[in-house]
């Protein structure tokens, strides 16, 4: 019989879909991802600064990373999950949402627009943790594929629980959560 974290392991697996290109593996670290240009947007004094990022930052919460191009579609094709996020009012001392936008994967002459628009993001929701990426860095790491939205659920030491590029079914927004909830005990 299958212990229940080898169960959760399983389910993660079969939920997250094999036939994307990212080379994510539940059960398995997160791997390395630098961002140079750009980085974390940090709010200091009402102004947008930014800092180095790298994905090692991500270790001690439970987080979701949406890792997004540049484009509105690929925004919206999971804005469900990210209002069911905000309903579920995970408490901010064990989890965190981290947004990476692939400014590189943006439509030709908007990026300009997605830096703006992500720096207008971070004003409003000031205790989220984003990260722009100005040279597709996040992607390349990770293989994610472009013009998409990529899903991951991390537990605190960044092992990956979920990994799933495109929009989520009903069912795999339901089991983002769950894993959330089991993962903050």
């Amino acid at each position: 019989m299958l212990n229940k974290n080898a169960l959760i392991l399983t389910v993660s697996a079969l939920l997250s879909s094999p036939l994307l290109a990212h080379n994510l593996t539940v059960g398995e670290s997160l791997p390395t991802a630098n961002v140079d240009k750009h980085g974390e947007l940090l709010l200091l004094d009402g102004k947008i600064e930014y800092a180095k990022w790298n994905s090692d930052m991500l270790a001690g919460k439970v987080r979701v990373i949406q890792a997004i191009a540049g484009r509105s579609a690929a925004k919206e094709m999971n804005a469900d999950l990210m209002a069911a996020i905000t309903a579920a009012d995970f408490p901010e001392d064990k989890y965190q949402t981290t947004t990476i936008i692939n400014q590189d994967d943006a439509m030709w002459g908007t990026g300009g627009f997605v830096k703006s628009s992500a720096e207008d993001s971070k004003q409003e929701f000031h205790w989220s943790s984003m990260v722009l990426d100005a040279n597709g860095s996040v992607k390349q790491s990770w293989d994610l594929v472009e013009k998409s939205s990529a899903i991951i659920v991390l537990d605190t030491e960044s092992q990956v629980l979920f990994a799933h590029e495109g929009k989520l079914t009903e069912a795999q927004i339901e089991h983002v959560l769950t894993l959330v909830r089991n993962n903050l005990k």
